[in-house]
């Protein structure tokens, strides 16, 4: 058995496929090549720019939170804590 029989089998086919594409092609002289944008795909960008221009941090809520831990006077409701988790857990149901 020769394996390298083979490959130039298989690069007779490759050939042979590769020239039907090339005939089945049109060139349409003088034409350029357009895009278009859809009104979704400009709206996402619009949402895009807008997220990307928002800080990641509310400093406004995080300040508060951060300098109560800093100063050790922060505590956690048991309660409150449970409450909300069980929340989140029925709003992923």
């Amino acid at each position: 058995m020769r394996i390298e029989a083979y490959t130039q089998v298989q690069q007779i086919y490759n050939t042979s496929k590769s020239d039907k594409n090339r005939r089945n092609v049109k060139v349409n002289a003088g034409e350029a090549d357009q895009l278009e944008i859809s009104s979704t795909a400009r709206d996402y960008q619009v949402a895009k720019q807008a997220v990307a221009a928002c800080a990641d941090v509310r400093e406004d809520v995080v300040a508060p939170l951060r300098k109560s831990i800093q100063a050790g006077t922060y505590e956690v409701s048991v309660g409150k804590f449970a409450d909300k988790l069980l929340q989140k857990l029925e709003e992923m149901r």
